[in-house]
């Protein structure tokens, strides 16, 4: 396993990466972002525009309930702007279709789409492949979100000539057009990818006891916490998958962990062993 967690204490995981660029594209300009209340994106933006001094604002998915979460609370803390918007405002303006209401928010600033979904932040995490050599290994898993570490992980693949198999984990229910957001960011399609999405314990941020018990198995062999959305998704899949042998005999393989844990707050104590 590819321990991306332990990058930075707050832009850890495959954030660093999608935001490198982003940032850097930025220029200075003030930083708009879009997350739900848990989302690991805008906690990691709010650290990282944090750390090189830029105003940030996060939109947030659905009106303000009356205690906020604790992503969004640290989030504020380190000097995001939150705006609440309906789901209606939210879902037209991640299209790009801003609403009048949000124009103050955006006007003259950089948007960075939910998740770090775009060509900015699939370039960043093609850098992730510089981290070490890669080429022994046949496959290489991560959880899928917005799709876009793993088509960095395949346009970086083909530069530095890395023959692996790149699957990725959904952690959403039934959203095979994740699919075509990665051909979008493929440089180059060479069919080394594909998506499985059998394994998201009933949809986006769902949980299910046998995910939670495969959390507190894993930390409990390997001392390696995983999150509640992603990468405790992506152990499971694996583990499911190799009890299958769904791998040949001698494959070599790697889990990328791509961080996350701050979601792990909402879950009630002591439901995790980490």
């Amino acid at each position: 396993m590819l321990r991306l967690d332990q990058i930075h204490p707050l832009v850890q995981g495959n954030k660093w990466f999608k935001l490198k660029r982003n940032l850097e594209a930025a220029g200075g300009l003030p930083v708009v972002t879009f997350g739900g209340p848990w989302s690991n994106h805008l906690h990691a933006t709010a650290a990282a525009c944090k750390l090189q001094g830029a105003p940030v604002t996060g939109i947030v998915r659905g009106e303000a309930p009356p205690e906020p979460s604790q992503t969004l609370t640290d989030a504020a803390a380190l000097g995001m702007r939150i705006v609440h918007v309906s789901r209606e405002a939210y879902d037209k303006a991640k299209k790009g279709k801003i609403p009048e209401e949000l124009r103050t928010v955006t006007d003259g600033a950089y948007i960075i789409p939910e998740g770090g979904g775009n060509a900015e932040g699939a370039a960043g995490c093609e850098e992730i492949l510089d981290l070490g050599d890669f080429t022994p290994f046949t496959h290489i898993l991560c959880a899928t979100g917005t799709g876009t570490t793993l088509a960095g992980l395949v346009n970086g693949a083909g530069k530095r000539g890395i023959q692996a198999q790149f699957l990725g984990i959904s952690a959403l229910k039934g959203a095979i057009s994740v699919e075509d957001e990665v051909r979008g960011l493929l440089e180059e399609d060479r069919g080394n990818w594909g998506i499985l999405h059998d394994y998201h314990e009933g949809g986006f941020a769902k949980i299910s006891p046998a995910l939670i018990a495969e959390m507190n198995d894993f930390y409990a062999q390997t001392g390696t916490p995983t999150d509640r959305v992603y990468t405790g998704k992506l152990v499971l899949a694996f583990r499911k998958m190799a009890g299958e042998d769904r791998f040949p005999a001698g494959s070599n393989i790697l889990l990328i962990h791509t961080g996350g844990l701050q979601g792990n707050a909402s879950l009630p104590p002591e439901t995790l062993h980490f």
